[in-house]
């Protein structure tokens, strides 16, 4: 039995699937074919309950999902792989919460990890890139902001041929969250509105 199901968005009709990798079952959505296919515009998408579900302002991460599915569907064909067990890069929902509180008391993201003896960031990519040569792909355009997920990725038979940045509408919320991401983390970000 075909393993994809149809998944109609305001951003097009994607076709879906999941992926086991490990213990963690990740999610798929493909526009169009991509097999064989160069420079295929991806984007790898860190499960974030708080702000795709819940709409949370303290990050960015709902807008970055719901541009990266319009890009996606304004360019007729793509990849959106959604990492599961990312939350909160990689700390888990309930450490995610506990760096929350304490962000609320005045730390960055980065220290409120530190002091709960946490990582900054526990994330791997390996899954996505096994995806996405299951999938086909050799080469690749990502959607990302993070240089650390591009030196991850490089360092597999996948390559980055281009970084497509997401540029999401600033919110007085998330500016500190962004600042620190940029400042501490490295990541690519233009904080100019």
């Amino acid at each position: 039995m075909d393993p994809w199901a149809r998944l109609p968005t305001r951003h097009g009709e994607f076709r879906v699937r999941t992926f086991s990798c490990g213990d963690q079952e990740h999610l798929v959505l493909q526009l169009g074919e991509v097999r064989g296919e160069q420079n295929v515009l991806v984007r790898i998408h860190s499960e974030c309950l708080t702000g795709d579900v819940l709409g949370s302002l303290r990050c960015d991460c709902g807008p970055q999902l719901q541009l990266s599915l319009e890009s996606i569907g304004l360019a007729g064909r793509g990849v959106l792989v959604y990492l599961r067990g990312h939350e909160g890069r990689g700390i888990g929902l309930s450490g995610k919460l506990a760096a929350y509180r304490l962000q609320d008391h005045g730390l960055d993201t980065v220290d409120a990890n530190l002091h709960l003896g946490l990582p900054i960031d526990a994330r791997t990519y390996d899954s996505a890139a096994a995806i996405l040569a299951q999938l086909g792909l050799t080469t690749i355009r990502l959607l990302t902001n993070n240089p650390e997920k591009i030196s991850q990725l490089n360092q597999s038979p996948l390559i980055v041929v281009e970084r497509m940045p997401l540029l999401v509408p600033l919110h007085q919320e998330t500016l500190r969250y962004l600042k620190t991401k940029q400042e501490r983390l490295g990541h690519l970000l233009d904080l100019t509105e």
